[in-house]
């Protein structure tokens, strides 16, 4: 019997794996420009890779493209609107598909912006970090606190209404009005949506093998919880652990990992899951991470493939679902994993035992404790 939907929804990601240099915080697959930019290139070799998929993912359309990286907006207008007329070509957008791109403030003018509206971007992520000069020059990020707010200010004028902030709490010798400041002033830009998240040191990171100090546990306890009602108070509603919106802005793509729905990832490093609703399975692919390993044309794309075992479908759903504030519906879950709900019924009950899991069986949803606890639930439905 198959439990899947007909067709789960599905999301497209593309990576960009360049920066102008690399953030001392930042563990994602990204590369330092060290030669001339290899644009077209790249652009071609997205292209074949996604017509490589075709036959996976036949007769659906995305729900949502992501541009990340990596820093997308170091590519011209003119590549990302060729990457988008490539896919379109082969399965038009719809009306409502939601296409964000990743911008440093350091890399954009007026000219770009605009350009990346005319090229079908319809929804920017900016990613400030802070807008503390003293801030920005510890994390190592290219733009000051004038470029940023510049960069929100041609955002606006190109006619993106739509736009989300990337901005991080915790920060080395950060105090909690420094914190509370910068919150506040991300705000006074008005955003749609806000990514407000705690850094964290990452391994293989240049943070990692010099510690700065970072904030001590009270510090940062007065952070979070001053800094939540500050969002409240201008309108924002907390849909995921660290992710903020105002009424109906959350972001479509994560909305969709979230939920266990199909992405397909093209790019160097970028991962892909795509469940085969007649063959019962869900796979997952992964490219080649470094970019020369990428273009190079004596290698397939995908560096591995993976089926995933159905015992692990369980953990896989619920580490993402779970950092959903409202949770998901039950029959989510059968419908994204083949898997009948009763199969993790003595799971959920334990959970629901420790306080960890809401009572109401229509809805897989952690209460405030769970989400206090997030690890300690979502390790109750290991393999």
């Amino acid at each position: 019997m198959n439990l899947f939907a007909d067709h789960l929804p599905l999301s497209l990601y593309i990576h960009i794996p360049w920066c102008i240099q690399k953030c001392p915080y930042c563990d994602f697959n990204s590369h330092a420009l060290t030669q001339p930019l290899a644009e077209d290139r790249y652009v071609d070799a997205l292209l074949q890779d996604f017509k490589a998929h075709l036959s996976d993912i036949a007769e659906q359309c995305f729900v949502s493209v992501f541009f990340g990286g990596g820093t997308p907006s170091l590519f011209s207008p003119k590549a990302i609107g060729r990457i988008l007329n490539g896919i379109d070509h082969h399965m038009p957008f719809s009306k409502t598909t939601e296409i964000t791109l990743e911008a440093n403030p350091g890399t954009i003018d007026e000219k770009h912006f605009a350009g990346f509206k005319q090229a079908g971007i319809n929804r920017l992520s900016i990613g400030i970090q802070s807008l503390q000069n003293d801030k920005l020059k510890t994390l190592g990020r290219i733009h000051d606190r004038k470029q940023a707010l510049r960069a929100i200010d041609i955002a606006k004028n190109a006619g993106f209404d739509n736009f989300n902030l990337d901005l991080m709490h915790g920060l080395p010798e950060q105090t909690a009005e420094d914190a509370l400041q910068d919150l506040s002033d991300a705000l006074n830009t008005n955003p749609t949506h806000l990514s407000w998240y705690q850094l964290t040191i990452e391994p293989n990171t240049a943070f990692h093998h010099q510690p700065p100090t970072l904030p001590p546990e009270n510090i940062l306890h007065a952070i979070q919880n001053q800094g939540e009602q500050i969002l409240r108070e201008n309108g924002f509603e907390r849909y995921e652990i660290s992710a903020w919106s105002k009424p109906n802005r959350q972001c479509v793509h994560n909305n969709n990992y979230w939920q266990f729905g199909d992405y397909l990832g093209i790019g160097a490093g970028a991962h892909s899951k795509i469940t085969d609703t007649k063959k019962q399975i869900i796979t997952r692919y992964m490219k080649w991470k470094h970019p020369k390993e990428y273009l190079n044309p004596d290698k397939n794309f995908i560096a591995q493939k993976t089926i995933v075992p159905h015992t692990e479908l369980p953990f896989e759903f619920m580490l993402n679902a779970l950092r959903l504030i409202d949770g998901v519906p039950a029959n989510i879950f059968t419908e994204h994993t083949g898997l009948h709900l009763e199969s993790i019924a003595p799971l959920l009950e334990k959970a629901r035992a420790k306080k960890l899991l809401n009572e109401d069986n229509k809805i897989i949803c952690p209460t405030t404790l769970g989400h206090q606890f997030l690890n300690d639930l979502t390790e109750i439905f290991m393999s």
